[in-house]
C-alpha cells in the first residue's frame, strides 16, 4: 500500500509518491509533475569506507529517450555515457545536498535520478531536485533536510516560477535557487544582463516559493520517514590534535600557510608532515593513519582565524584586494583569436575557433527547444596547472560545469547568426591554477572572442568572492577574489560573471547550511564592484572593443537570401547540384529553411564564384541579359551551356556565328567559356540565347 501527496506548484500538481516502487532503497519517491515523472532514490553503504578522509556522496541524472519516445541514434540503441545536460543537473543536485549530509559521514551515498517521462512544460531537472531532497529526509540517512529547489524566468519584467517551455524559449533569466527553512543553500543562473538588484529579488521570490515546498514536504517526512540511523564518527584519535598544536605551535602554522606563493605554502606544509611522521613513529604509530586529516584541520583552523579574528589574508591583501591582473590577446598567431587573463598564480589561455554554421553542435536530449547549440565553450584543466602529474582522462564532471558556466555568461552578449552566420567555438586551456580558474576562463574568452573580430554586444568578466563565518550569522567576512586555499578552508565559493549592464551568470557553492540575505546582497553587490574594474582597468586598456572583421586564417562568409521555393533547385536531386558547386569552388554552403545560404571558404574568389553560381540558379532568365557560362555538350541542332550546375540554356546553331556554320563544332569546343545574352522565350516557351547577338 503506497502513500501519494499532492500541491499545487506555479500552476500544475507536483504529486509525490512514497512506496510504490524501490523498496529496498534507503529511501525513494516517485515524483511526478504535470506528466513528467522522476524516480528518485537514495541508498547508503552499511559501512564507512575506509581510508578516506571526505564524503563520499555520488548524485546521477540519467536521462532515457524513451521518456520522450525517441530509440537512441547510432549502432548500439542505448544510452551511453551521460550528456553534459545530465552532469550539469547531477552537480546542481550535489551542490546544496552536500552540505547539509554530516560532515563526518563516510559511508558511500548515491542519490540517483531516472527521468521516466517527460512533459516539456515541466522540467525534470526540477523535479529531480525535489526527489533527491525528500527521498533522502524520508530515508534512514542522516540528512539536515529537507530542501527545495524552484527555476525563476523574467518575462516582460516579471517573474514566472518553473516556467514552461514555451516561456523558457522567451525568458531572460533562468534562475534556480535552492533553500533549507530560513536560507538560500545554492544559486545557479544565467540571465540576459540582469541589474543585481533585479536578481537579488527574483532570488528571494524563489526563496519564499521554496518555503512553501518544505512545508509540504514536512508533511510526508512525518508521516513516511523512517528514523535516522547512528553512524561511526571520523574523529581524530583522542589527544592528537592538541599535541600537534603544542609541538608546532599556531604561530609556526601561521608562518606556514601566510604566503601568496602555492608552492611555498605546499613546501612549508610538508616540511611540518614530515617533522610530525617522524615525532609519532615512536610515540604514537597508531596516530600516523589520522596525519594528514589531523594537518588539514590545523591548517584549516589557522586559516580560518587568522581571516575572521585577526583580519589577515594568507597572501597578505585586504578583504576586498583583488591579486595583481594582467591581460592579452594575439598569443598565437595562426589561430582565430586568442586571449590570455591571469589573475595571481591563475593564468588562462583561450582560443576562439569560428567554422560554417553546419560545425553547430548538434543535441539529442529530452528538451525539445534544445536540439543544437551554436556556440560551445570548452574548459581543460590539466595536471600541470596544479604542478601535479597524472595522465590525461579526458574532461570530468568539473570541467563540464566550468565550461557551462562560461559558456552561460557569454551567450547573452553574442551576435545573431544574421549578425554573424558562424559556429562559434573557445577553448580554455588553464596554464596555471591558484582559485577561480572558471571566472578567469570568462575574462580571457572574452578577450579572444573580441581579437578573433565576433561582434560582441560588451564585455563580460566574472569574479568569484568567498565567506569565513564564526559562531553567529553576523559573525562573518567577506573576501573579494579568493585563492584556491580560502577557497578550501572557506565556506562560499559566489561566483558571479557580467558586463557593465548586468549579470550574465552566478554559481553559488557553500559548505555551511545556507546563507542570509545580507550575506547574499553583499557578495553579489562586491563582485559588481570588481567586474567593474577588471572590465575598465585591465581589459579594456588591451582591446576595448571588437575587431572590425575576422583575421586571415579565418574562414570567409558570406551569406544571402534566396525564396525558399528555391532551395531544391540549389540542393538539386539526392544533393547532385550543392555538390557540384562545393566541388567546383572548395567552399562550404548551409542553408536554412527560411532561404539563408551561408557559403564559407578562405578564398574570396571562390566564394564569389559560388555565390554566382547560387544566384544563377536562383534567378530567372532576363531578356536582353548578357550571361556567362561553359559548353557542357554539343548537339547537331546547337550547344548547350552550364551557367551554374544544374542550369543550362540553349544556343541554337543559327545563333552561335554571324557566319553560316555547318558544324556546331567548327566554332564550339567542350569546355569553352563563352558569352552569351538571352532572347527571350521561344513559342514554345523556352529561353534561347545567343552567341552572335553579344554587343
Amino acid at each position: 500500500m503506497y502513500k501519494s501527496y499532492s500541491m499545487e506548484l506555479a500552476g500544475r500538481t507536483l504529486t509525490v509518491e512514497v512506496g510504490r516502487v524501490a523498496a529496498q532503497a534507503n529511501g525513494a519517491a516517485l515524483m511526478h509533475y504535470g506528466d513528467t515523472v522522476v524516480l528518485s532514490t537514495a541508498t547508503a553503504s552499511d559501512k564507512p569506507r575506509e581510508g578516506i578522509d571526505f564524503f563520499p556522496l555520488s548524485v546521477d541524472y540519467e536521462e532515457k529517450l524513451y521518456a520522450v519516445g525517441k530509440i537512441p541514434g547510432g549502432f548500439i540503441k542505448r544510452e551511453g555515457k551521460p550528456s553534459e545536460n545530465a552532469v550539469l543537473t547531477s552537480r546542481v543536485i550535489d551542490r546544496p545536498m552536500r552540505p547539509l549530509f554530516p560532515s563526518d559521514y563516510r559511508n558511500d551515498v548515491t542519490l540517483d535520478n531516472l527521468v521516466l517521462c517527460v512533459d516539456q512544460d515541466c522540467s525534470p531537472e526540477v523535479l529531480a531536485m525535489l526527489g533527491s531532497s525528500i527521498a533522502t529526509c524520508i530515508s534512514d540517512i542522516p540528512f539536515d533536510g529537507p530542501i527545495a529547489s524552484t527555476v525563476v524566468g523574467l518575462i516582460d519584467g516579471e517573474f514566472v516560477f518553473n516556467p514552461n517551455s514555451e516561456q523558457r524559449e522567451k525568458s531572460e533569466m533562468s534562475l534556480t535557487v535552492a533553500s533549507t527553512r530560513d536560507k538560500v543553500v545554492m544559486i545557479e543562473a544565467a540571465a540576459n544582463e540582469i541589474p543585481e538588484d533585479k536578481m537579488i529579488e527574483a532570488i528571494y521570490a524563489a526563496h519564499e516559493l521554496n518555503g512553501t515546498i518544505i512545508q509540504f514536504f514536512d508533511k510526508i517526512i512525518a508521516d513516511c520517514g523512517k528514523p535516522k540511523h547512528d553512524y561511526i564518527k571520523s574523529e581524530l584519535p583522542e589527544g592528537m590534535y592538541e599535541d600537534m598544536v603544542s609541538f608546532i605551535t599556531p604561530e609556526r602554522m601561521e608562518e606556514a600557510v601566510f604566503t601568496d606563493e602555492k608552492q611555498v605554502r605546499e613546501a612549508n606544509i610538508r616540511e611540518i608532515t614530515e617533522e610530525l611522521t617522524a615525532r609519532y613513529e615512536d610515540e604514537h604509530p597508531e596516530w600516523l593513519d589520522s596525519l594528514d586529516e589531523a594537518v588539514y584541520k590545523f591548517q584549516k583552523n589557522t586559516v580560518r582565524k587568522m581571516i575572521l579574528k585577526d583580519k589577515k589574508r594568507p597572501d597578505g591583501r585586504k578583504v576586498d584586494e583583488i591579486r595583481k591582473l594582467s591581460a592579452e590577446v594575439d598569443i598565437l598567431p595562426r589561430t582565430h583569436g586568442s586571449g590570455m587573463f591571469t589573475r595571481g598564480q591563475t593564468q588562462v589561455l583561450t582560443i576562439t575557433t569560428l567554422g560554417a554554421l553546419a560545425e553547430i553542435q548538434r543535441l539529442d536530449g529530452l528538451d525539445e527547444n534544445e536540439t543544437a547549440k551554436r556556440y560551445m565553450h570548452h574548459y581543460n584543466f590539466p595536471s600541470y596547472s596544479v604542478g601535479e602529474t597524472r595522465p590525461s582522462r579526458g574532461p570530468g564532471r568539473r570541467e563540464f560545469g566550468h565550461g557551462a558556466l562560461a559558456e552561460k555568461a557569454l551567450v547573452p552578449v553574442l551576435p545573431s547568426e544574421e549578425e554573424f552566420p558562424y559556429a562559434i567555438r573557445t577553448v580554455s586551456e588553464v596554464l596555471e591554477s591558484n582559485g577561480s580558474t572558471s571566472q578567469g576562463s570568462i575574462c580571457a574568452s572574452t578577450l579572444s572572442l573580441m581579437a578573433a573580430g565576433v561582434p560582441i554586444k560588451g564585455m563580460v568578466a566574472g569574479i568569484s568572492v568567498g565567506l569565513v563565518t564564526g559562531d553567529s550569522d553576523d559573525d562573518y567576512i567577506i573576501l573579494t577574489d579568493i585563492q584556491g586555499l580560502e577557497d578550501f578552508f572557506g565556506d562560499m565559493d559566489f561566483k558571479v560573471a557580467g558586463t557593465h549592464k548586468g549579470i550574465t551568470a552566478i554559481q553559488m557553492d557553500i559548505k555551511i547550511h545556507g546563507l542570509t540575505r545580507e550575506i547574499v546582497e553583499k557578495a553579489i553587490y562586491r563582485t559588481k564592484e570588481a567586474r567593474t574594474f577588471i572590465l575598465d582597468d585591465v581589459m579594456a586598456p588591451v582591446i576595448s572593443e571588437p575587431r572590425p572583421e575576422v583575421g586571415p586564417y579565418t574562414p570567409k562568409i558570406v551569406q544571402i537570401m534566396i525564396d525558399p521555393a528555391k532551395i531544391g533547385d540549389v540542393v538539386g536531386q539526392r544533393g547532385k547540384t550543392i555538390n557540384a558547386i562545393i566541388e567546383q569552388t572548395g567552399v562550404k554552403i548551409d542553408i536554412t529553411d527560411e532561404g539563408a545560404v551561408s557559403i564559407c571558404g578562405t578564398d574570396k574568389e571562390s566564394i564569389d564564384s559560388a555565390v554566382n553560381m547560387v544566384e544563377m540558379i536562383v534567378s530567372e532568365f532576363e531578356e536582353g541579359k548578357i550571361y556567362e557560362g561553359k559548353v557542357v555538350s554539343i548537339r547537331e541542332f546547337g550547344a548547350f551551356i552550364e551557367f551554374a550546375p544544374g542550369k543550362e540554356g540553349l544556343v541554337h546553331i543559327s545563333k552561335i556565328s554571324k557566319q553560316r556554320i555547318q558544324h556546331v563544332e567548327d566554332v564550339l569546343t567542350l569546355g569553352d567559356k563563352v558569352k552569351v545574352v538571352c532572347l527571350g522565350q521561344d513559342k514554345m516557351g523556352r529561353v534561347s540565347f545567343s552567341i552572335k547577338d553579344v554587343k
